[in-house]
């Protein structure tokens, strides 16, 4: 498994997973299975899609080992240029390291997970010399660890990455990336299911929109007509000229005309 290690030399590390005792190994699988079986639970399409990926931060949390904040971020699956979609975070402090991440930098742990699509980790933040910029800022707000891993579906795509993050330098151990791998595996078809899902919504409320858009011109254009005795193209040219002359849209435009012409019909209807 290409999985980075932690960056300070001489560093106290955490044991092995082969040294894990007993019961400690129990509750990590304890608390592994907790963590996946919240995520066969979501209802797909019951969460909005920035919900669902708080709910998956939340359960990786209780999953991986020594974990204090969790994000999970989703790439926008549109393009190549790992441009994110959307965010989910278990506490205001990922949050805040998110936007350093993304929004400011351009650099980080999760950037380098996705773009090498391995796990990825360090125990010494501060002195990282992989994110010369994003290290020592997040160390200076308290944060020395740091494991991110791939969101991959079974075709090796990668669409997004889960974030662990720590206060105590060393804190995720092979046995973390471990677990967190297994944790990754149905978070990441998860994650997908609604982008997916999501995206469908979004499309079809768009198409609705359009049709209900394409009716009310078709009602403009006839008012027109009515008017003037244009062709239905002498009209709808009219309409689009008017439409660019008064900077409006075409849709809220013939909108417009039609709750005018419904107007003076009762106003008729009225001095009867």
């Amino acid at each position: 498994m290409a999985d980075s290690v932690d960056s300070e030399p001489g560093a106290r590390s955490r044991p092995p997973a082969a040294d894990v005792v007993p019961d400690e190994a129990q509750a990590r699988e304890d608390d592994l299975k907790a963590g996946i079986g919240v995520l066969s639970a979501l209802v797909t399409g019951a969460l909005s899609l920035e919900q669902l990926l708080e709910r998956v931060a939340q359960s990786a949390l209780r999953a991986i080992p020594h974990a204090d904040g969790v994000g999970v971020s989703l790439l926008h699956p549109d393009d190549d240029s790992h441009r994110i979609l959307a965010l989910g975070a278990s506490d205001p402090f990922v949050v805040a390291i998110d936007a350093i991440q993304y929004e400011l930098l351009d650099e980080g742990p999760c950037i380098t997970a996705v773009q090498e699509a391995v796990p990825v980790r360090s125990g010494s933040l501060s002195g990282e010399r992989r994110w010369p910029r994003f290290g020592p800022r997040v160390g200076r707000l308290g944060v020395h660890s740091v494991l991110s891993l791939p969101l991959l579906l079974p075709d090796r795509r990668t669409v997004g990455a889960l974030n662990a993050y720590a206060h105590a330098k060393n804190a995720f151990d092979a046995d973390a990336t471990r677990i967190g791998e297994l944790f990754a595996a149905p978070a990441g078809i998860a994650v997908h299911n609604a982008q997916v899902l999501a995206l469908a919504q979004q499309r079809v409320t768009q198409l609705q929109e359009a049709l209900g858009s394409r009716t009310v011109i078709d009602q403009a254009i006839g008012i027109l007509r009515s008017r003037s005795g244009d062709t239905a193209d002498e009209a709808f040219a009219r309409l689009r000229a008017i439409s660019q002359g008064e900077n409006v849209k075409l849709a809220l435009l013939a909108e417009r005309i039609v709750e005018e012409a419904v107007r003076r019909a009762r106003a008729r209807h009225l001095d009867r």
